[in-house]
């Protein structure tokens, strides 16, 4: 159909006076039969039925337009879809959408016969037809703008509070930016450090996701110039998480931090495992993953004085509480090259009075003097739980 010349009357003049005058019972038509057969209309809130009856009286409106002239490139998205507001996106859903366009084109369509001059009735209804692909494309097209838009917005959400936690700055504010994010605040919740793989961090972070999914755990993540951070909720078992979003994680050591209840907590967990991550340069042999627990003494060594006082108030002073025997067997086995009748022979007691106390050893503190990392980790804690006695005031 070639666009009229400047003062040549449209070649479907009758046709498009009647379309004009036509609009506002169509509007009203196509409002009534989506009353009529969807529910999710009927269920909506006032507001927001008539922002959809703008969007349908909008639609004709620009058929009409596109009708007059028809070869003139129009922003169908902007003349349809601009009189609602960018919350409609979120409102309803591009299914819906397109059951509400779906429905406005059908009413359209059934009144062609009557809107249409005689003789025009094909031409009008390959109009239609044509403005209805349109209008499925320009659709599609405000839903994806939409989610792309959500989606950058989400993503710098959720790098406010990675980074507010791996900071120590949590605070309720971070709690309410989470909860945007879908973060339904599970208990449990422990952070996992990594360096980041080179390349796209969208796909990395969408990597970490996919297997948090596989992993029914909940995630807040992000890349933090060469870190790869995951904070994960909903599992009391961190080795076991950082195990399963292991991944995406590029080669080198993989920290995860202790089990602390929620969000805010998340500060300690996430300074734990920095330190952790700090500190594996110490232990080149470590397990990937390993638990920033695991790394108390590299930690005290590397200076991290939450992992001394750990060290000190898991491990020294219950021993200490325990009786003097304990640290005294325990010292002394330690310096005999873990030897059970060398400690025997320095204490005057029988071995097997040696192995008992041992065991009590294991089962006051956590671990067993007879593994070799556990033994390095029970001689880092004597010597400070000792210096932190000299350190002490009389």
């Amino acid at each position: 159909m070639p666009e009229p010349a400047a003062n040549t009357p449209h070649p479907h003049s009758a046709t498009l006076r009647r379309l004009e005058k036509s609009s506002g019972t169509l509007a009203a038509a196509a409002i009534a039969r989506m009353d009529a057969q969807l529910p999710w209309y009927r269920a909506m809130p006032p507001e927001n039925r008539s922002w959809i009856g703008l969007v349908a009286q909008a639609g004709i409106a620009a058929f009409t337009e596109w009708f007059r002239h028809p070869e003139t490139p129009q922003a169908i998205s902007t003349d349809v879809f601009g009189t609602a507001p960018r919350e409609l996106t979120r409102a309803i859903t591009l299914r819906q959408t397109v059951e509400m366009v779906r429905t406005t084109i059908e009413v359209m369509e059934s009144a062609i016969d009557e809107v249409a001059a005689p003789g025009d009735e094909g031409v009008l209804r390959e109009a239609l037809l044509v403005y209805a692909r349109e209008i499925a494309f320009a659709t599609a097209q405000v839903y994806a703008q939409a989610a792309e838009a959500r989606g950058a917005w989400d993503a710098r959400l959720e790098s406010l509070v990675v980074n507010a936690v791996l900071s120590g700055e949590a605070d309720e504010g971070a709690l309410s930016r989470a909860a945007a994010l879908g973060w339904s605040a599970p208990a449990n919740v422990s952070v996992v450090l990594g360096t980041a793989p080179n390349g796209d961090s969208e796909l990395t972070v969408e990597a970490i996701r996919r297997a948090a999914r596989h992993a029914k755990v909940q995630v807040l993540t992000g890349v933090l110039g060469d870190r790869l951070v995951v904070i994960a909720g909903g599992s009391d078992q961190p080795l076991q998480t950082a195990k399963s979003l292991i991944g995406p994680f590029a080669a080198g050591p993989v920290v995860a931090g202790p089990v602390v209840p929620d969000l805010l907590s998340a500060t300690r967990s996430a300074a734990a495992a920095a330190a952790g991550l700090k500190a594996c340069a110490a232990w080149p042999d470590a397990p990937r993953p390993v638990l920033a627990d695991d790394l108390l003494p590299e930690r005290a060594m590397a200076g991290d004085n939450t992992a001394r006082d750990q060290l000190v108030e898991e491990i020294y002073r219950p021993l200490q509480e325990a009786g003097s025997a304990l640290l005294e067997t325990l010292s002394v086995y330690l310096e005999q090259a873990s030897s059970l009748e060398g400690a025997a022979r320095m204490l005057f007691v029988h071995p097997n009075t040696v192995r008992y106390r041992l065991r009590r050893v294991t089962d006051v503190t956590g671990w067993s003097p007879s593994d070799v990392r556990s033994a390095f980790t029970l001689r880092i804690a004597l010597i400070l739980g000792r210096l932190a006695d000299t350190e002490s005031p009389l």
